[in-house]
């Protein structure tokens, strides 16, 4: 199998070592899952609430090459804190036959995976509007 990591931090406050942990943990986890990685896309300082992310838009445009079988994200609000978003780009790549995975979430393939994955998405975008909110 043959995976790329995505991987990003949404805020200039926020540094480079951010990304260094997630691509550790993505790493470590294809290779205890035997997946073979290609270089990662990764997105600094931009925030997973739209879609307006350049190495994002270029892994889904990717993704209809067929070249890798799965994204790997540290935490699945990494991909998106937008459950639109989401379910979107989630289906694009699942026609394309990419799975996305996360590498510190565990998931299961079945009925419960999709309730947990509903609800990981839905406080993700919660924790987005909340911190709007508060900023505000």
């Amino acid at each position: 199998m043959t995976g790329v990591i995505y991987a990003r931090y949404s805020s200039d406050n926020q540094r480079e070592e951010s990304i260094e942990g997630q691509l550790r943990e993505c790493q470590a986890f294809a290779k205890k899952n035997d997946i073979t990685l290609l270089e990662p896309y990764i997105d600094r300082a931009l925030s997973a609430k739209t879609d307006d992310r350049p190495n994002f838009l270029k892994m889904i445009k990717d993704s209809a090459a067929k070249k890798f079988d799965v994204v790997i994200v540290w935490k699945l609000d990494r991909f998106s804190r937008n459950r639109v978003d989401s379910a979107h780009y989630k289906y694009l790549l699942r026609k394309n036959g990419v799975k996305v995975i996360s590498a510190t979430e565990s998931i299961s393939e079945g009925s419960e995976g999709i309730l947990l994955e509903s609800v990981l998405e839905g406080i993700a975008e919660y924790y987005s509007a909340e911190l709007s909110e508060k900023v505000v």
